[in-house]
């Protein structure tokens, strides 16, 4: 089951992320890529206040980064992305402590989880079944994780 997150109601609710942190998307990103691996899932958060007058996606493997145009909330945008996906929210969860997000996610029959019991889970991290092994990861995934960490770079 996909998560559809909203990034900075999250951001808010991890220790040792602050909402006024200049790396505070990148770093909750980062923190998502590593559990989306370990459990295999994939995730769809949405940030507000893209650059000026721009919506914008980028992809970090398992993680889409949306960041939401300016006259547009985050909020707003999962709600749309429920309702485009129709029947088939059901088969996503939504992490959220906003009302109306949940709201939302309920309403398209989505699972909806709050956002500190999330931040709990991100934490502690994935129970590791020992005998699973590990998804292979892709040469693109790689690629991604060396252009992020400014490996090659020297």
């Amino acid at each position: 089951m996909p998560y559809l997150i909203d990034g900075h109601n999250l951001i808010g609710k991890i220790p040792g992320l602050q909402l006024d942190d200049v790396d505070d998307e990148r770093e909750l990103i980062e923190r998502l890529l590593i559990y989306c691996q370990q459990t295999g899932k994939d995730a769809e958060i949405y940030f507000d206040r893209s650059a000026t007058g721009h919506a914008r996606a980028s992809v970090h493997g398992r993680v889409t980064a949306r960041f939401v145009r300016s006259g547009e909330t985050a909020d707003q945008a999962i709600s749309r992305h429920l309702k485009r996906l129709g029947n088939a929210a059901a088969n996503w969860t939504v992490v959220s402590s906003d009302r109306q997000v949940q709201n939302a996610a309920k309403r398209a029959r989505a699972r909806v989880i709050e956002s500190e019991e999330f931040s709990r889970e991100l934490a502690a991290g994935p129970a590791v079944d020992k005998n699973r092994e590990s998804p292979p990861i892709s040469e693109d995934e790689v690629d991604e994780w060396l252009d992020m960490f400014g490996a090659g770079d020297e």
